[in-house]
């Protein structure tokens, strides 16, 4: 009989005790609003926003609902109009296209590389042929692309860069962290993200006029004055009249539960990149498995991890999966017809005009992925990547 894992892979560690504290202060107060405050009490989600912008080296953090919402909020903010063209990954997930759809954009697909990085010569030629004048660049999974060559082909072609970091909360590029290299970046506090508040969110940027219209988007009415780290008020002189409220705020309970949880971040950090090692250590002496190449200038959050079986068929595939789970691990794979679960692919998004991806479609069509909760001890991760290693070459032999 084949050995079995019995841990959960949609287990998260416990909210620390002294978040638990604090969300139940303010439980006790009855002040869940961000802006109901007592005179002079600046509140769970300002103290929350400053704390973040310090961490992530911004001038500017507005605290969201979602990363979802931070995105819509940063792409209208930018300036995407109706019918306006937006660059975006042809891998990532739902979410990404649903916000280019949801402020009336076209997405415009581009092709990703064997390791799941946006492939820079096809979002050249995308570019120019396209005419967009944004790129919504999804980290997807924690991978970074060669950051200072994108930025560079953007800001030839004068084309704004609004980065999604839900997969990539502190990791860097060059020692940069990702998140500050565009105009703006959107960040996740969803429960399987590096943070976990539910759901939740946070816009970043050190531009003070883009700032300000993303906290009068964000449903702050004239209430500007008390957040924790937003622009000076004349930067509101015309955002307060021009931008709809799109009632996104954070509450002071999420808030006061992420607070904690920020101050442990760098420290996790270090925890899931040891658990993601001894996975890909086990995946890499493998002769039918191809891991997803780690850059030296990349710094990555290994809070999940993909890789490929380049020979395998779809039918392999989904025996992979369906032989992994006997074991009890939970794998997702790219290349199934239907959407399942938080996976899908382009195919899928009927709100995106069809666009022709082969390399993307040859990638994603034997690529796995799977999560690594913090709950995982590395002997646990050990005996995870064995049994991967088992399944597949059960379905190969």
């Amino acid at each position: 009989m084949a050995r079995r894992f019995s841990g959960s892979f949609t287990q998260q560690e416990p909210i620390p005790a002294e978040a638990i504290d604090a969300a139940v202060a303010v439980l006790q107060s009855g002040r869940l609003h961000r802006y109901n405050l007592t005179p002079g009490e600046a509140g769970e989600v300002a103290l929350l926003e400053a704390e973040y912008r310090d961490w992530q080296g911004s001038d500017y953090c507005l605290a969201l609902t979602s990363g979802g919402q931070a995105i819509q909020i940063a792409l209208r903010a930018c300036g995407v109009e109706p019918g306006d063209a937006i660059l975006t990954n042809g891998f990532t997930l739902a979410p990404v296209p649903g916000a280019i759809n949801a402020v009336g954009g076209k997405a415009v697909l581009v092709e990703i590389d064997e390791n799941l990085r946006l492939d820079l010569d096809d979002l050249t030629t995308r570019v120019k042929a396209s005419g967009a004048r944004f790129l919504l660049l999804s980290h997807m999974r924690g991978h970074l692309c060669d950051m200072n060559r994108l930025m560079q082909i953007c800001d030839a072609a004068q084309v704004t860069v609004i980065e999604d970091c839900a997969h990539t909360m502190g990791a860097r590029w060059h020692g940069t962290r990702s998140g500050n290299f565009g105009k703006v970046a959107c960040f996740s506090t969803q429960t399987y993200k590096h943070m976990n508040s539910g759901e939740g969110g946070f816009l970043t940027t050190n531009d003070p006029q883009l700032a300000a219209r993303a906290t009068i988007l964000s449903g702050s009415y004239m209430l500007y004055g008390r957040h924790g780290a937003g622009p000076a008020p004349e930067d509101f002189d015309a955002a307060r009249y021009e931008m709809p409220n799109c009632s996104a705020r954070m509450d002071a309970l999420r808030a006061a539960i992420l607070r904690p949880q920020l101050g442990a971040l760098d420290s996790n950090i270090t925890r899931w990149n040891a658990r993601y090692e001894v996975v890909e250590r086990a995946l890499k002496g493998h002769n039918r498995i191809a891991t997803i190449a780690l850059p030296e200038a990349e710094q990555h959050v290994g809070s999940s991890i993909q890789f490929r079986l380049p020979d395998f068929t779809a039918d392999q595939c989904r025996a992979t999966l369906d032989a992994a789970a006997t074991r009890g691990v939970e794998l997702k794979w790219f290349g199934a017809q239907e959407p399942k679960g938080f996976t899908s692919s382009h195919h899928s998004w009927r709100y995106v005009a069809a666009q022709d991806l082969p390399q993307t479609d040859r990638i994603m069509g034997t690529l796995f992925d799977m999560r690594l909760p913090l709950s995982f001890s590395e002997a646990d991760c050990a005996l995870i990547g064995e049994l991967i290693c088992e399944s597949v070459s059960e379905v190969a032999a």
